[in-house]
């Protein structure tokens, strides 16, 4: 019998896209479904052709399973850690940062940089944690452009979906806009604030994530991801909730010692598998990367007001991004 894989969240938004993933290879036929929430136990879905069970959080799931994803809610994340399960877990919530043999790891990234994979494999022993997807998007793109030119500096502005909190914050998000049309009191329960027709700075002071949180979870990330040899120069980083489902969207300004045109960062980015939205085509944009792989970059201009800055607008699915660098994880751990 091919190895267990047991996915802990299994009905969550981030769950499915696991599935979805996973079903496109072997790995679907080998996903055990765990409650990553109360409400999930019991629950039957389709997979892989088939049906299965979501079960109950117990320790005994997690028992001599030789890969646990955690791909639920926070509280449950947590839970199955601390049963300590004996198989390789692999993180795709964050609450295994602060295991002192944790380690962060991005696929897609690494294969800008094989020999930095190498190095990040010295330690095999703790938890695996999958880099923030907006840390993802970010250094495949600034890695791409400073291999060939050489980043001086840049500024990101990332404008989050409410995906990134789960089917919570889906749900808030709609919740809010039919309340807010009916004139009614908007639920605040994920957010504490108004979000819908709205863009946050920051979210309320009950949110149970706050966005300088996250910002900084994204800093530590993207520190590590542009590491190297030659490592990149970290961007000035600022994070605001927008009311879109899902998707990210990032603006970025990018400075160079020797600015290229549009034209060579379009043709660059191209040669490194990147989806590059040229010159006469519309923009990318967070509704239509859904369910695409890696990133797509549009709108390239130099700055009117700065030789050697150019603006770039990009645009990637955050749940897609990892869940496919959880696949890479799983397929070198079975």
């Amino acid at each position: 019998m091919a190895d267990v894989i047991a996915l802990v969240g299994g009905d969550t938004l981030l769950g499915r896209e696991i599935r979805e993933v996973f079903n496109e290879s072997s790995l679907g036929r080998q996903l055990k479904l765990v409650a990553g929430d109360e409400d999930e136990s019991g629950k039957v879905v389709a997979i892989d052709g088939g049906i299965s069970f979501v079960s109950e959080l117990r320790e005994e799931e997690l028992e001599d399973v030789p890969v646990v994803i955690l791909a639920g809610g926070l509280e449950t994340s947590r839970k199955a850690l601390a049963a300590r399960p004996s198989g390789v877990v692999i993180d795709l919530t964050g609450v295994a940062e602060d295991e002192p043999e944790a380690r962060l790891r991005a696929p897609l990234v690494e294969d800008l940089d094989p020999e930095w994979l190498r190095n990040e494999q010295g330690n095999l022993n703790g938890p695996v944690i999958v880099a923030h997807p907006a840390a993802v998007a970010i250094a495949l793109l600034l890695r791409s452009l400073h291999r060939t030119y050489g980043v001086v500096s840049s500024v990101i502005q990332i404008f989050e979906p409410a995906s990134e909190r789960g089917k919570p914050g889906v749900d808030e998000l709609q919740q809010q806009t039919v309340s807010l049309l009916a004139f009614q009191k908007v639920p605040k329960k994920v957010f504490d604030s108004q979000l819908t027709f709205n863009m946050l700075a920051a979210l309320g002071d009950d949110a149970e994530t706050s966005l300088i949180q996250i910002e900084e979870r994204i800093e530590r990330h993207l520190a590590t991801l542009l590491n190297s040899e030659d490592p990149v120069p970290m961007p000035s980083l600022r994070l605001v909730q927008t009311p879109v489902f899902h998707g990210y969207s990032i603006s970025v300004w990018v400075t160079f010692e020797d600015a290229p045109s549009a034209r060579e960062i379009e043709e660059t980015l191209s040669e490194a598998g990147i989806d590059v939205r040229g010159a006469g085509l519309e923009p990318p944009n967070n509704a239509g990367i859904a369910g695409q792989t890696g990133i797509a970059v549009g709108a390239i201009s130099s700055d009117r007001n700065n030789g050697s800055a150019v603006w770039l607008w990009m645009v990637a699915d955050n749940l897609r991004l990892t869940a496919e660098n959880a696949a890479r994880l799983v397929m070198e751990a079975v």
